[in-house]
């Protein structure tokens, strides 16, 4: 596959969103990744149809908790410059497969561990989700409208963003500093850390007093009429974004607003009586309608798209946003490189499929392969 990460190797131990989330970042971007998953096979969100958290990949399927399963893993391991897990801390470590294990049989290795808690602290063993590591970041409370609970957005900040995205990160970051040091490390990737880190920007405008109104009344939270969603004729909803003096005037003439009639836009005072008088006229057309009339225009006016839409919309197929895998639509790999391109991500395929493949590339003869089989050591 090509792409930057053309011949970078990784061992991917399977398990939740995070965790292949970041494989799937590295393999798009052309690592060669092999995931290991159970060696039975077993109905379970693990692994499913058309996922675009197990494209592009080998897919064995080995009993970790075997001895000789261990020594599977620890083969792809000698030849890794990478291995990925996503368990609670301690598991691979009982199973033989921790850092120590690892790195002692390949010290240029990258381990790279994704929890909710992270590797250490009083919650490090308790269990939990998406919802439960952003509350506890600080990132979820601001989120919602005003006089409302907070909202959960998707588990975008927690498993993906500042778990997954931020695992990747750190794991290039640690093959960049290989490169000087000849040695691997460990990377502690936690999602209450990532998801804290997620919320600079949002302490930043905290410390200069631009922050202070409470959930839902701020200016990126929808507490500002310039930064918000309406609901158009048709039951869908337009995005506003004008935040700038410029751009809030050319979202006036868009909407055909007399500037007299929403003065005092930055005083928030003001907020309710300029957002019901957008929201009244905003209901006049349907969203399409209003994203025909904004367009080249600086108003910041879009419209609020179905992931089902995006995929078709101009601009994303001009850019290749989505790619068609087996006839299933799903976001391509990013971002673009001038140089180096990724390859198109190859489509899922069933669990364990390249089990013999990848054990006879790593020297097991075809009566090594039937005998795990029958030991049920692999699948």
């Amino acid at each position: 596959m090509a792409g930057p990460l053309a011949g970078l190797k990784v061992v991917e131990l399977a398990g939740l969103a995070p965790a292949p989330f970041a494989t799937t970042v590295l393999a798009d971007l052309g690592a060669d990744v092999v995931r290991v998953d159970r060696a039975k096979q077993a109905f379970d969100v693990l692994s499913f149809p058309h996922d675009p958290l197990s494209r592009s990949r080998q897919w064995i399927g080995v009993d970790t908790k075997s001895p000789a399963g261990r020594d599977v893993v620890l083969r792809l391991v000698d030849e890794a410059d990478v291995l990925i897990e996503g368990f609670r801390p301690g598991v691979t470590e009982r199973l033989g497969l921790g850092p120590s294990d690892c790195l002692a049989r390949n010290p240029r290795l990258v381990y790279g561990r994704i929890t909710g808690w992270g590797q250490d602290g009083p919650l490090a063993q308790a269990a939990g989700h998406d919802i439960n590591y952003i509350g506890l970041a600080g990132a979820l409370e601001p989120i919602g409208r005003a006089g409302e609970r907070p909202v959960p957005p998707l588990n975008l900040i927690g498993d993906f963003g500042g778990g997954g995205l931020l695992l990747a990160m750190g794991v290039l970051a640690a093959l960049v500093e290989r490169a000087s040091s000849g040695r691997g490390q460990v990377v502690d990737a936690s999602m209450v850390d990532g998801s804290a880190l997620l919320t600079a920007g949002l302490h930043g405008l905290r410390n200069i007093g631009l922050w202070n109104r409470g959930r839902g009344g701020n200016m990126l939270d929808g507490g500002a009429p310039f930064y918000d969603t309406y609901e158009t004729a048709d039951g869908r909803y337009v995005a506003v974004g004008a935040i700038e003096e410029r751009f809030w005037g050319d979202l006036l003439k868009v909407l055909e607003i007399d500037p007299a009639d929403v003065a005092g836009r930055l005083d928030s005072a003001q907020w309710p009586a300029v957002r019901d008088k957008l929201a009244a006229v905003i209901r006049t057309r349907t969203r399409d309608e209003w994203t025909e009339r904004a367009a080249g225009t600086d108003s910041c006016l879009t419209p609020v798209l179905t992931p089902e839409e995006a995929a078709s919309h101009p601009h994303n197929q001009a850019r290749g946003t989505f790619v068609d895998l087996d006839g299933h639509r799903q976001p391509a790999p990013a971002p673009k490189f001038d140089r180096t391109p990724p390859a198109t991500p190859t489509a899922p395929h069933e669990p364990r499929t390249d089990t013999t493949a990848v054990l006879t590339s790593l020297g097991y003869s075809p009566e090594d392969i039937e005998k795990l089989r029958a030991d049920g050591v692999i699948g």
